[in-house]
């Protein structure tokens, strides 16, 4: 087994000897010059080994022309059976090493809500109630910021609070430090840590603890990496807060202070603890609560004003009548943004219809005899409508291609509430020199396929109306097919047979100056990224899926526009 200080080395020499020949056909440089060093790739068409260390490794994939982060297997992140939160601990991890201070800071604002976590956790440890005043409270909470891989977790269980809701299970091995030295989380972020430094020191590459990429691949600009690491990031001050062998084997050229904080980074590995972990997970009953039921423990506590030029968000699903941020610049909300009816005079931007709002602007009043009614009943007589009625979870599926009547209905009462927005049913709109057209997509029609790529390319033959040059962004609550969605593979939500199957759209993207997309609908975390960089018609095009979320109020458009113009 090598020393941290042969590792170190390791990395630095593996830097140096990156070849300026390219042993791949249209491989990035960095990455073709490095798969000949490892045998196994010979065997492997897909992923292919790139940097590895005795428990991480750098792959490669052939087919999405991605780069992965992951454990090795024998390192395992928790003993907490089913803990979702390993992407929010990673992104936690990179976002302390580079702003340790205001890591700190996010915590402390959250304290009110940690009191509640941390007296739910003694009380499932000691099961006694304890009020948030308690001795013990205090002194849990104390603990967080003893131990900066401790800290960590917390910011990661928060960052995960803030996008996903209210935690339920085992909150006693999330929350308290006594419980938590038994879960192993610790060794796995002190070694993930050791792994992402020295590899981000030995190529080019960026990650913020999700996503990693190579820094020539994406845009060059401050409002984007100050939150990825990469070989130019200062983390000093970060590294004289971490326990001293973890310090020292991330950067041992760095002089730190004499101050030793005691390490509680014991590896769990599956070698050892393998039988002990199956037989957990085995028994294991999660006890776990809807996070909409918690809701009412819980505060806000993050600020709701958004000060993006151009604000990309959607699927807001708001149920109090009212938006629950404000902007007010540029909004471009991508449909289902309530489950009640929202009225907000004051947004300005453009609003394309999802799949919630077909039904959300149905009367209230449950008899078809109310005035409130008339202008719905020539729709009475569709299947779908019917199902839009009763049960619109089961009939989405149901609805017609989107050059219906019926969304045009739809979209004059979304206007009456939203009297600044721009509704685009199939329209386009024009806003500092940038074209957006919105296409009126709610769902995925797999198995209509075909027709709804008819009405793709139709729509868009007109809307383009030979305009080759203009900047144009393509808006629709549901993604257009699988090469312009984040939605990955891996999820459950993915239909592989969902690709672009119209030869005639990809020869639209070559002519035309369309510069990306944008979509919401598949509810992706946060954690896995915003955005991301494809390419689909011989170019480079950005894809842009904007959930809403306590911690995400929108994204800001206004930078991918600058680059890609």
């Amino acid at each position: 087994m090598k020393s941290n200080k042969e590792k170190d080395s390791f990395f630095i020499e593996e830097r140096k000897s990156l070849s300026p020949s390219i042993t791949g056909n249209s491989l990035p440089l960095e990455i073709a010059t490095r798969i000949d060093l490892y045998p196994e790739n010979k065997r492997r068409p897909v992923n292919k080994t790139i940097v590895k260390n005795e428990y991480f490794q750098l792959t490669y994939n052939m087919k999405e022309n991605s780069l992965n982060i992951s454990s090795r297997g024998d390192l395992v992140y928790s003993a907490i059976p089913y803990d979702t939160a390993r992407n929010y601990i990673q992104r936690a991890a990179i976002q302390y090493l580079l702003h340790p201070e205001a890591a700190h800071q996010y915590i402390e604002s959250h304290k009110i809500n940690l009191e509640t976590y941390l007296k739910l956790s003694i009380f499932q440890v000691t099961n006694k109630r304890v009020d948030e005043n308690s001795a013990k409270v205090t002194q849990a909470y104390e603990a967080i910021f003893k131990d900066p891989l401790f800290e960590i977790q917390i910011l990661g269980r928060l960052l995960q609070h803030d996008e996903t809701g209210a935690l339920s299970a085992n909150l006693a091995g999330k929350f308290l430090f006594s419980e938590n030295v038994k879960t192993g989380i610790s060794g796995y972020i002190s070694e993930y840590l050791k792994f992402v430094v020295q590899l981000t020191q030995a190529l080019p590459l960026m990650t913020d603890g999700k996503n990693i990429r190579l820094l020539d691949s994406v845009m060059q600009n401050s409002a984007i990496s100050a939150n990825h690491l990469t070989f130019e990031s200062d983390i000093t001050s970060a590294l004289s807060l971490l326990p001293q062998e973890v310090k020292q084997t991330i950067e041992n050229s760095i002089i730190i202070g004499s101050q030793t904080i005691p390490t509680n980074n014991k590896l769990l590995l599956r070698s050892e603890f393998g039988k002990e972990l199956s037989e957990v997970r085995q028994n294991y009953v999660a006890h776990s609560v809807d996070p909409r039921e918690l809701e009412q423990y819980f505060e806000n506590v993050l600020p709701i004003k958004n000060p993006n030029l151009v604000n990309v968000v959607s699927d807001v699903h708001a149920t109090d009548e009212k938006l629950p941020f404000t902007n007010k610049n540029f909004n471009i909300i991508v449909g289902t943004s309530e489950d009640s009816p929202i009225v907000d005079e004051e947004i300005k931007g453009l609003y394309v219809i999802g799949n919630h709002e077909l039904s959300d602007v149905l009367p209230k009043s449950q008899s078809k005899e109310n005035e409130e009614w008339k202008k719905w009943t020539p729709f009475f007589k569709n299947k779908w409508f019917q199902g839009l009625m009763r049960n619109p979870d089961d009939s989405w599926y149901q609805l017609p291609i989107g050059d219906h009547i019926y969304y045009e209905c739809v979209k004059d009462e979304i206007e009456k509430r939203f009297p600044k927005m721009n509704v685009l049913n199939n329209n386009s709109f024009v806003h500092n020199g940038i074209r957006y057209i919105g296409l009126t997509i709610p769902v995925v029609l797999v198995r209509r396929k075909k027709a709804q790529q008819k009405f793709i390319l139709e729509a868009l033959n007109q809307l383009l109306n030979k305009d080759h040059d203009s900047p144009t962004v393509i808006v629709s609550h549901a993604p257009l097919f699988n090469e312009l969605s984040m939605l990955s593979p891996d999820s459950t939500a993915y239909k592989k047979d969902y690709v672009c199957s119209e030869l005639k759209i990809e020869k639209l993207f070559e002519e035309y100056n369309i510069i990306g997309a944008i979509h919401g609908h598949h509810h992706i975390p946060a954690s896995f990224g915003r955005y991301k960089m494809v390419h689909f018609a011989g170019k480079e095009l950005f894809v842009v899926c904007s959930i809403y979320s306590k911690i995400n109020t929108g994204f800001e458009l206004m930078n991918l526009l600058k680059s890609e113009n």
